[in-house]
């Protein structure tokens, strides 16, 4: 069984920044494709970047130029750097773990609020 813990979440000021961090147990970390969605309030979950074992990087396009998803296997973890945040990407949000098998897990999510 695979955990995912969240941190880093909190209170920003716009403009501000905040680094999430997700970090993994078990051994598997390294070959999975790690991915941040959010879900904003009264809103569906989205994707807002994803990482593969080999480094590639998506994001969506709200949170390009601003937001970077990057990982580390020695820590079996990925973060995701937000800068110049905008009220609308007040949300929680969530990691997930996706195994080369296709197993998927979930983080418990964290907050993010940057107040208008």
């Amino acid at each position: 069984q695979v955990q995912l813990v969240e941190s880093g979440g909190g209170l920003a000021q716009p403009g501000g920044s905040l680094r999430l961090s997700c970090a993994a147990s078990g051994t598997i970390f390294s070959t999975a494709t790690m991915t941040w969605y959010r879900q904003g309030p009264g809103k569906q979950r989205e994707l807002v970047a994803w990482i593969n074992r080999g480094g590639s990087t998506v994001y969506a396009d709200s949170v390009k130029g601003r937001f970077t998803i990057s990982r580390d296997d020695a820590k079996n973890t990925v973060y995701l750097q937000m800068n110049s945040l905008k009220p609308e990407d007040t949300a929680v949000y969530y990691c997930r773990l996706i195994t080369a098998k296709g197993d998927v897990y979930w983080g418990q999510g964290t907050q993010v609020t940057v107040p208008s």
